[in-house]
């Protein structure tokens, strides 16, 4: 099919539907884990940073193997990915709260309990890196470009629906019989009937062409925004680098771009140290809640706090992205900027913060600047270079996102139980130097 006769093509509404549950269920299973796990470490009596750390391997395998993945669906079609990468979900999930189950009557010790979450969680990591590319690149080869933006927004914003509907969802699935276990049972389900319909509903496929994309951070990373971004003619607006793409200029890749080029050396390390604070304070909200709330002794009750504060965060960070910067046509540098101070004042409420709303606050601010941040990080890297090097820029911009979810939350979590002032004078220090950059390595979003 040619992409003239490709121009009227529109996906149907109910394989639409079945492409935004299948990342719907992964992103809201991640986040309600998110919410009842520091309960479970305490209950297991394990310390929060081995919690904490339970989450890198998977982070790391999540990196390095979506690429692997994405070139995968190429071949095998795009289908086969999806399914997939749910399957390794469900499966993942379902031994991930075995596991747990099996630590919380008794069967075995916290530390065995914790390792084999860690080892299932990996399977996620490893195969659940499958899913997010394979339907990026569905929409983009069945959709025209002039639906392909709306289409490729549906399917980014079932990631921020699936982060609100998570933590809002887990304390309901707090189940009697099960307990803390019962958001694993509950989308290990939903993981399943989704891929049934998946498998029933969504015809074979035969990929037409390539789906070069950024590599889609893993859900709790609090990264993922999913844009496909092909090889070609780019075009961008003033606030956030929109993209649209020719297929037919594939031959104008340009040479290697480094990580080190002088067109994104400010742009990175803005990225690195902005993305560092997010993940250190996304690291410790849950045990800070069960300290400020006194809860250590009654975990069970954490859940719903913490599904608090971490919904809230959600929806402060959407409201950003979809609100704020279209609204505001903030440009790139501007983004940041705000956002950083943004994060400056949420951190000292957070800091200060002695009950579940001042918490909740603080974390609302902060999020509200990092969905500030990452966008204008991520447009700001991509309208540095050439349209030839976006699909290079892109793939550098997500493992400096993705790079920052590895080990950076588990330090945070030590910092904060070892010194609890110092994690917040890290956070602090890390968005004053993304604000130092901003000020004096980078132009006016005009002229940058």
């Amino acid at each position: 099919m040619t992409e003239m006769a490709e121009a009227d093509v529109q996906l149907p509404r109910g394989r639409m539907a079945l492409l935004f549950a299948v990342m719907l269920v992964t992103a809201a299973g991640n986040t309600a884990m998110q919410s009842v796990m520091p309960s479970i470490g305490t209950h297991l009596h394990i310390a929060d940073v081995w919690v904490s750390l339970a989450y890198s391997w998977s982070a790391l395998l999540w990196m390095l193997l979506a690429p692997f993945w994405a070139r995968r669906s190429d071949r095998r079609g795009r289908k086969a990915m999806m399914a997939l990468g749910l399957t390794g979900f469900a499966i993942s999930f379902a031994l991930c709260g075995a596991a747990l189950f099996a630590g919380l009557r008794g069967m075995i010790s916290g530390l065995t309990a914790i390792l084999l979450f860690a080892a299932a969680r990996s399977l996620y990591g490893g195969f659940g890196s499958a899913a997010p590319p394979a339907v990026q690149a569905y929409v983009a080869s069945r959709t025209s470009r002039a639906e392909r933006t709306q289409a490729l927004s549906m399917v980014s914003s079932s990631f921020g629906l699936g982060t609100v509907l998570g933590p809002a969802l887990a304390p309901l699935l707090i189940l009697p019989g099960i307990g803390l276990i019962g958001p694993f049972a509950a989308f290990t389900l939903a993981a399943v009937v989704v891929s049934m319909l998946l498998r029933l509903r969504l015809p074979d496929d035969d990929p037409r062409f390539s789906g070069r994309g950024d590599i889609m951070g893993e859900p709790l990373s609090a990264s993922s925004s999913p844009h496909l971004v092909e090889a070609g003619h780019v075009e961008f607006d003033d606030a956030l680098g929109s993209m649209a793409h020719d297929p037919h200029s594939v031959d104008s890749l340009s040479g290697r771009l480094r990580w080190t080029d002088a067109r994104m050396r400010a742009w990175l390390a803005v990225g690195v140290l902005g993305g560092q604070a997010q993940s250190i304070l996304l690291g410790i909200v849950g045990f800070l809640l069960l300290d400020r709330l006194g809860l250590r002794h009654q975990p069970d009750a954490a859940a719903g706090p913490i599904g608090l504060v971490l919904m809230s965060g959600a929806v402060a960070t959407l409201l950003s992205q979809w609100g704020l910067i279209p609204m505001m046509k903030l440009g790139p540098r501007t983004s940041i900027l705000w956002g950083m101070g943004f994060v400056c004042v949420g951190t000292l409420a957070m800091a200060a913060g002695r009950d579940l709303h001042a918490i909740a606050v603080g974390f609302a601010i902060c999020s509200l600047g990092f969905g500030l941040f990452r966008p204008g990080f991520t447009s700001g890297a991509s309208l540095a270079v050439t349209p030839a090097e976006q699909g290079q820029s892109a793939g550098i911009v997500a493992a400096v996102n993705g790079s920052a979810y590895i080990i950076s939350p588990a330090i945070g979590v030590w910092l904060y139980n070892h010194s609890n002032w110092s994690v917040w004078v890290v956070v602090q220090v890390l968005a004053i130097g993304v604000i130092a950059i901003c000020m004096l390595g980078i132009g006016r979003d005009q002229t940058a």
